[in-house]
């Protein structure tokens, strides 16, 4: 997930002022908000954490599929060695 430092908001104005951060979430995706002048909370739009955690599962899938194949690779590759002549 990537932040944008200009949706930075105090924890104060988000505390006084709610509706305007949920505003900013809908226009640009996220809100950071800071607690003591440091990041403390994102407040992320609930379809786009949905659609990350989709695109992080094929990822993760994709590396086990890696993983698989490497393994039977590492274990056969004598007698892959000697097809391929």
């Amino acid at each position: 997930m990537q932040i944008n430092l200009e949706n930075l908001i105090p924890i104060t104005e988000a505390n006084q002022n709610f509706s305007k951060v949920a505003r900013m979430v809908d226009s640009k995706g996220t809100a950071v908000i800071l607690k003591n002048n440091r990041p403390k909370y994102v407040l992320v739009d609930y379809n786009t954490l949905v659609q990350e955690e989709q695109t992080e599962a094929v990822v993760a899938d994709q590396a086990s599929v890696d993983e698989v194949a490497s393994s039977i690779l590492s274990r056969h590759l004598e007698a892959l060695k000697e097809l391929a002549k």
